[in-house]
């Protein structure tokens, strides 16, 4: 009401989030990428941030000496590429690739900065997720200090098939290869490979082409219920090689 009385509207539209993350306008753009399509690459100018509206996405980095390592991978709901806004650096220092077909929405660095300042809607489910992704890397790092490579496999497995997640965890994870696996655990394939096979013994997935992760990995994972002791490698016996014979001898 003003001081004649009159009571005046606010003719300010309510900003809708959801509707501001899925159609394009102004900085905005929605963009398609098929499997191992990049949204963007480690190097490219980091000028804008990336919400998945459905697919998903695999992240790495590649090091001065050319190993490539996978950070993390990412759902529908996620925001990738969201450091372009701390201006720290011009280029990108990682890798967005799509494992499924994925659609996202690719929005600039000064619209996001402008929404951010203006909408509070939009601030606060952004931080949410920064928070979140915060969390979760804390927890990968406890996960890696504290944990058995099985244990750790078994967690992987459980967040690819978004167990603990809202609605129902997915049927199948999406297409990944034991190396990533072994990558993101911090162990070698073929203890990657051990593990899913007795994981399938013990009915915690189902492995023909495509994983399925069941609930009974959850329940195992919750009670501590993982076999308590890793395989260890068998050592070869030594041979004590005689002084006048060579390797080859003996092999022969």
């Amino acid at each position: 009401m003003d001081h004649n009385g009159i009571h005046v509207v606010d003719e300010r539209q309510e900003f809708d989030v959801a509707q501001f993350l899925a159609c394009a306008g102004a900085g905005r753009k929605i963009v398609h990428s098929d499997p191992k399509g990049a949204l963007f690459s480690q190097g490219d100018s980091a000028d804008s941030v990336f919400y998945l509206q459905s697919g998903r996405v695999r992240v790495t980095v590649v090091s001065a000496s050319g190993k490539e390592a996978t950070i993390t991978l990412l759902t529908a709901g996620d925001f990738v590429g969201e450091d372009s806004l701390a201006g720290a650096s011009e280029h990108r220092s990682t890798t967005a690739t799509a494992i499924t077909p994925t659609k996202a929405m690719r929005i600039t660095r000064g619209e996001m900065i402008r929404v951010m300042h203006d909408e509070h809607a939009f601030s606060d489910l952004f931080l949410s997720h920064l928070l979140a992704r915060s969390m979760r890397s804390q927890a990968d790092l406890v996960d890696q200090l504290f944990n058995s490579s099985e244990k750790r496999l078994a967690r992987l497995l459980l967040l690819m098939a978004e167990y603990g997640e809202s609605g129902k965890p997915a049927k199948f994870i999406p297409p990944v290869t034991q190396e990533t696996l072994a990558e993101m655990v911090g162990t070698t394939r073929s203890r990657v490979s051990f593990f899913m096979n007795r994981f399938r013994k013990l009915g915690f997935i189902d492995y023909n082409g495509r994983i399925q992760v069941h609930s009974s990995l959850l329940k195992a994972v919750l009670l501590d219920h993982l076999p308590e002791h890793e395989p260890q490698p068998r050592l070869v016996p030594r041979t004590e090689i005689p002084p006048d014979r060579s390797i080859a001898k003996l092999s022969a």
